[in-house]
């Protein structure tokens, strides 16, 4: 399950229903999906795109999404710090960056216009939308691994456009589960 961190706020919400509601106003939905614990962990792409099909139908008819396909990443994939470098600065996207998740976890850390910078620690079973123009970065967590399903309304949209705000170097990569309470502050 998520957890959304505000770092600057020193608190952290782990409960799906608040955390969707921390979120909608910046446009962004967050979703919880039981099931396909049985996958297993060896399944190559097309049997995790069919074991999830109809969440992936769904979503595909709400949000207009034309094509879906799984990133897979692990620790000894060839050249991973430099693909991971693409996206640990904050960046966004000419179109929505949606994650469904099926293994593993990352890190998306968000810069609203009008908001603290939060983090959402995504894991299996998490769905996220970052709609288009939203400030982001993201890191995989500390076993650096993650296997996603990607929506997408077209093939093009993707590519990081950079701000080169620097917002990012203040923030630590650092994942912490769904039992970590930051410190207070005080």
């Amino acid at each position: 399950m998520a957890t959304l961190n505000i770092r600057d706020e020193g608190r952290a919400l782990t409960d799906p229903r608040e955390i969707q509601a921390f979120l909608s106003p910046f446009g962004i939905w967050y979703r919880r999906f039981e099931g396909g614990d049985d996958l297993p962990a060896d399944a190559d792409n097309a049997a995790i795109l069919a074991a999830y099909d109809a969440p992936i139908q769904t979503l595909m008819r709400e949000g207009g999404y034309v094509t879906a396909d799984v990133i897979n990443i692990t620790p000894d994939l060839p050249n991973l710090d430099v693909m991971l470098a693409k996206f640990d600065k904050e960046h966004w996207h000419d179109e929505d960056e949606v994650r469904f998740i099926v293994g593993g976890s990352g890190l998306f850390h968000i810069h609203p216009k009008d908001g603290p910078v939060f983090s959402v620690e995504v894991v299996a079973g998490d769905m996220i939308n970052v709609p288009s123009g939203t400030l982001h970065w993201f890191h995989l967590c500390q076993e650096r691994a993650i296997r996603a399903i990607r929506l997408f309304q077209s093939q093009a949209g993707w590519t990081p456009r950079y701000t080169d705000s620097g917002a990012d170097a203040g923030f630590t990569p650092m994942c912490f589960g769904p039992n970590y309470l930051p410190p207070s502050i005080g």
